[in-house]
């Protein structure tokens, strides 16, 4: 491959992100540019290499042998770039996923960040669970999530760090005419021969499904089958009102209409939520997120355990591996 005198990142960041992605319009969608201009830059990067990056038909791009060995570089390239940037105090915004629009735990440390950073931009994505984000994280599309570290794979979790943060307690959504809704608090043992919904099916909240299993484990419960997946509250709420299936939840979720929410009890179940990032990031609006999540646990008790709280053994082993 013929060197180039200077390549401008610029270019190199559009050929990573058609790379990762292996279409040009969501490549010019993440890159908030137009599908054109991006194409301009990548033919333009070719001619600066002298090589094709990209074999392109009518129904697939592909990478050329040319194009698969640049492409460890150019992210080199690229991170070092950010680390510079960061350094002089010039960051690239941090991408920070809350997995859903009122999910409590995370929205509160990206706002107590922003008071911290007020000079970074930390700008909030929504990916609907920690596995569909861990995808993300380890390809530079997100820098930040918040969920289970223990339920990832250990491939994954081998490219990722986490921050313990919360031990969150669990609730059951109920129908509002449900017998379970007169209860103050819903213990386990009353949600025996019930089908609860946790999710199953969907391949972006697999870590919050198996912690539904392992619960329900004994009790009699069992987890509902997967649903049609819905895109967004209201089709949520209304395949869910359809279905009728009480749903396995914390307790800062959402209030759904024609629902209530009770906490669990006898035990209190613990979600571990978890700041996780790739290693190796690199950013000021991220020293601003740790700690704001170290306040907060703090200063709420986030991480105490109640004496009747259960979570699961396989967690305290991923979250405290030297214990």
């Amino acid at each position: 491959m013929p060197a180039s005198g200077h390549l401008d990142p610029r270019l190199l960041r559009a050929f990573v992100t058609v790379a990762e992605e292996l279409h040009f319009t969501r490549a010019a969608a993440r890159l908030y540019v137009a599908q054109q201009a991006l194409s301009r830059d990548v033919r333009r990067l070719e001619r600066e290499l002298g090589t094709d990056l990209f074999v392109r038909s009518t129904r697939q791009v592909a990478l050329t042998f040319d194009g698969e060995r640049l492409l460890p570089y150019a992210r080199r390239v690229l991170d070092a770039q950010d680390a510079l940037l960061a350094a002089l105090g010039q960051a690239r915004p941090l991408l920070v996923d809350l997995n859903y629009r009122d999910q409590v735990t995370a929205r509160r440390v990206l706002h107590r960040a922003r008071e911290l950073a007020p000079d970074q931009e930390l700008m909030a994505r929504y990916e609907s669970g920690l596995t569909g984000a861990a995808g993300e994280l380890l390809a530079g599309r997100l820098d930040a999530s918040f969920g289970r570290f223990a339920g990832l794979g250990p491939a994954l979790r081998a490219g990722l760090e986490h921050q313990l943060v919360r031990y969150e307690p669990m609730a059951i959504v109920l129908p509002g005419d449900h017998p379970l809704a007169s209860l103050e608090a819903v213990p386990l043992a009353a949600l025996a021969g019930e089908t609860v919904y946790a999710g199953a099916g969907n391949p972006r909240t697999t870590e919050w499904t198996d912690l539904a299993r392992r619960l329900f484990d004994g009790h009699g419960i069992e987890v509902a089958p997967p649903v049609p997946l819905a895109v967004g509250d209201e089709e949520f709420q209304r395949i869910m009102a359809k279905l009728r299936n009480p749903i396995l939840a914390v307790v800062d979720f959402p209030a759904m209409p024609g629902t209530i929410k009770r906490p669990l009890v006898d035990p209190v179940p613990l979600s571990p939520v978890s700041l996780v990032w790739r290693k190796g990031l690199v950013h000021p609006g991220f020293d601003a997120l740790r700690r704001a999540a170290r306040e907060l646990s703090a200063a709420e008790g986030w991480l105490r355990i109640p004496t009747d709280g259960w979570f699961p053994a396989t967690d305290a082993a991923v979250i405290h591996p030297s214990n």
